[in-house]
């Protein structure tokens, strides 16, 4: 038999040198359902995020009526079905990649009926991680609602841009640990006195630092600061958009259509 044409036939890159191990491998497999996991870990990690946005504590997104239902009570919510499902058959997932290397750590050369396990692992992960993918896609393109207001509501509430203040100081001159010790005191003194950085007139700013000028409420707001994590590979807007460009591009080159 000329192994190698008949590999050529079916599109084969080659054919195992030896069919002892022929008959007995499945590390192509395990690798399979190893990567099948990761998809579903990063599927799953994005569907909590999904899920904690649509919650009435975050209410960042609304679910459109198309990926989801209501409740059987309550007839005011939305469920999350979508998001739910794929994190729950993440770990069937994991289940398949567990119980291929369970059957195969204690089998002798060469092929074993064990073996016929293999199939219902590789075709329900296929399966799963399919149909995890596209409704994912669908949820992702067309399912969500972005609440905009809200959004811009909540990163308003908190301290996540005092180090901002550091940053400000830093680029006039002050050494960044003087910077970082002042910044924790005002951020300290602002939370007794109920204020947020925004709230400090630029009197009490001055009265922390020579440095401040008026443009440090430039400098802390919201958008700027999202601009200005400009650093490759950083979240800014200038790098999300490269980003973006950078993966249109790949799913442009690897597209089976191509």
């Amino acid at each position: 038999i000329d192994r190698h044409y008949t590999a050529q036939l079916l599109h084969f890159d080659s054919v195992y040198a030896n069919s002892l191990d022929g008959v007995s491998d499945r590390d192509f497999a395990i690798e399979f359902l190893s990567a099948a996991s990761l998809i579903m870990v990063h599927l799953s990690r994005l569907s909590e995020e999904i899920i904690l946005w649509a919650s009435e504590e975050f209410g960042f997104v609304t679910l459109k009526d198309s990926c989801a239902t209501g409740s059987s009570i309550m007839p005011q919510k939305k469920n999350p079905d979508v998001p739910e499902l794929v994190r729950g058959k993440t770990g069937r997932v994991f289940g398949h990649l567990q119980a291929l290397l369970v059957i195969m750590k204690g089998l002798p050369l060469a092929y074993n009926k064990d073996l016929q396990e293999d199939k219902e692992a590789l075709f329900d992960s296929v399966k799963t991680v399919k149909a995890c993918l596209e409704a994912m896609t669908i949820l992702l393109r067309e399912g969500l609602e972005f609440r905009t207001q809200r959004l811009a509501q909540a990163v308003c509430e908190d301290f996540s841009n005092a180090t901002d203040v550091a940053d400000y100081l830093a680029a006039r001159g002050v050494p960044f640990r003087e910077a970082y010790n002042l910044v924790g005191k005002v951020v300290k003194t602002s939370i007794a006195a109920g204020k947020l950085l925004k709230d400090l007139t630029l009197e009490e700013w001055k009265q922390l630092h020579p440095a401040f000028a008026a443009d440090i409420y430039e400098a802390i707001s919201p958008r700027q600061v999202v601009a200005a994590r400009n650093s490759y590979g950083g979240t800014g807007f200038e790098q999300v958009r490269i980003a973006l460009s950078h993966a249109r591009t790949q799913i442009e080159i690897n597209s089976p259509t191509k």
